[in-house]
């Protein structure tokens, strides 16, 4: 295997990723109303609902100018998303970037190119669609809402940052 594909690789995950973002968000789409719950089970854990965030993480940003929101959810990631790819793919970056870490990459580019085409085909507005009980935890009954490409950048990040630190102690140990 050729050293261009080893590096392009990963963006199969990116791949997979949207295009299970876009299939479970358009169920959801078709089969659930927006605004209300399409399935609960039984201990109330889990809601299938559908939402729609017309912001990022958390509601941030909701009541911005659309111009605003236009420059920050959609214009910016589309140049992190650039600059990811990149880096994905550049032979540059070959030794700052293991393996894993190209594919946590990956990850969070999938993800966040999930909600951009929400954000670009759904009038800046992601669909959003599992809701987790979180008993009290931090004021909150339930988690806030999130759909497959938030789950596929919050992982991501968390195996990224996990591997900067083992690479970070296995540096200074090294160095004595």
């Amino acid at each position: 295997m050729n050293d261009k594909w080893k590096r392009y690789k990963p963006l199969i995950l990116s791949l997979l990723i949207i295009i299970v973002d876009q299939i479970t968000k358009a169920l959801i789409v078709k089969t659930i109303s927006e605004g209300s719950i399409g399935w609960r089970s039984k201990k109330d854990l889990l809601w299938i609902v559908h939402v729609r965030n017309n912001a990022v993480a958390f509601s941030l940003g909701e009541n911005a100018p659309v111009a605003l929101k236009y420059v920050l959810f959609v214009a910016l990631p589309l140049v992190v998303m650039a600059g990811v790819c990149y880096v994905v793919g550049s032979k540059k970056y070959d030794k700052e970037f293991s393996t894993l870490e190209r594919w946590c990459l990956a990850g969070i580019l999938g993800g966040g190119c999930g909600n951009l085409i929400d954000r670009l085909f759904r009038s800046l507005r992601v669909v959003d669609f599992i809701s987790v009980k979180f008993y009290g935890l931090f004021g909150l009954e339930r988690f806030p809402t999130w759909n497959v490409a938030d789950s596929a950048v919050v992982v991501s990040v968390i195996l990224l940052l996990l591997s900067f630190i083992i690479k970070e102690i296995k540096g200074s140990k090294k160095n004595g």
